[in-house]
């Protein structure tokens, strides 16, 4: 690893520092100022609480950044790095009398799956796929292989590290199949199926499980994501803001590759913008549900998340969203996308 890959200049926009954060393997980085000395710490979980204060993706690392990380001189000992290692302190930037970077110490023990989640996963699987036609005409999108594994076999044992047990999985389409192949593997947690007869929409069958999760919340996913995310992080966000419902969005920019005009109402310039960057938020699929908001399901109707959230707005009820990173986000539901997986996967 270069020290340099973990270093970045004060006045960087956030969307170069998600950037960056994602083309590195341990998730932090170092803000320096022109002169090179160390002005603070930038992890996605620092992006993800500016994002949500400002309520823009616009903004500079500087504006971001943690200002009060800790660091050693050095004339460090290895007792200094163990204690603050016992601090849970993911890395320790290394400075000279200059304030300016020498080394990076990270802490590599393992504490990613000492988190448990006592909450149902409920996985949205009856859908007819067909973006991905001709192999939907066959197989459902839930079993598309990726490696020796189907993807939806993958978001289980995702949340199986986390301690999740309990399992709900719409079906509809080629619902046999499913059934069959989950009926063939072992796997340590109970599956329960909810089973339309007719097409409900994205979220409409659940009002069967109205009265059968018992917990406060639940997850909501589709079958054809992958979210790379600290699940525990993402609950525990929903709890901690009073959410009824929370959107986990991935972070995206669009470069345009032309000169964008800005006019006047008459239709006078008043600037050619050059190629402009644009950002957004996008619904990735997976949400943090309140088992209250089920009552706000109808009973047998075809019904998509967006009505709900729409219900829940109009009632002034809250409605958050947590921020991911474009890389924290693996989408399968057409054929370029899915290709885009086998490959990350080394198919």
């Amino acid at each position: 690893m270069l020290l340099e890959e973990f270093l970045i200049n004060k006045d960087k926009t956030i969307i170069e520092a998600i950037r960056q954060l994602d083309s590195v393997t341990k998730k932090i980085l170092f803000v320096i100022d022109d002169n090179n000395k160390l002005i603070g710490s930038l992890t996605d979980g620092d992006i993800r609480r500016f994002i949500l204060k400002k309520g823009s993706l616009d903004g500079k690392v500087d504006e971001a950044c943690f200002k009060k990380t800790l660091f050693i001189k050095n004339s460090f000992s290895e007792q200094d790095i163990l204690k603050l290692f016992n601090k849970d302190i993911l890395a320790i930037p290394v400075i000279n009398e200059n304030k300016e970077i020498l080394e990076i110490i990270f802490n590599d023990k393992n504490k990613i799956f000492n988190k448990n989640l006592n909450v149902p996963l409920v996985i949205m699987a009856g859908g007819v796929g067909s973006r991905l036609e001709p192999i939907t005409k066959i197989i459902p999108k839930a079993l598309l292989p990726i490696n020796d594994k189907s993807i939806i076999e993958i978001i289980i044992g995702n949340f199986l590290k986390y301690g999740v047990k309990e399992y709900y999985i719409s079906i509809n389409y080629k619902s046999s199949l499913i059934k069959s192949y989950f009926s063939e593997i072992n796997l340590p947690c109970e599956i329960k199926y909810i089973e339309e007869n007719e097409p409900l929409g994205t979220i409409g069958c659940l009002y069967m499980i109205k009265n059968k999760i018992k917990s406060e919340y639940f997850i909501l996913t589709n079958c054809d994501i992958i979210i790379n995310s600290d699940y525990y992080d993402i609950v525990k966000f929903h709890v901690d803001n009073n959410n009824l419902l929370t959107v986990v969005a991935c972070i995206e920019s669009y470069k345009i590759p032309y000169g964008v005009c800005n006019i006047k109402e008459d239709g006078e310039l008043v600037n050619i913008e050059e190629k402009p960057e644009i950002n957004f938020l996008f619904n990735t699929g997976m949400y943090v549900i309140n088992n209250e908001v089920l009552q706000e399901i109808p009973e047998n109707k075809f019904f998509h998340i967006t009505d709900l959230i729409n219900i829940l707005k109009l009632k002034n009820k809250k409605v958050s969203i947590y921020p991911i990173s474009k890389n924290s986000w693996i989408d399968i539901g057409e054929w370029s996308k899915y290709s885009e997986t086998l490959n990350r996967f080394k198919i």
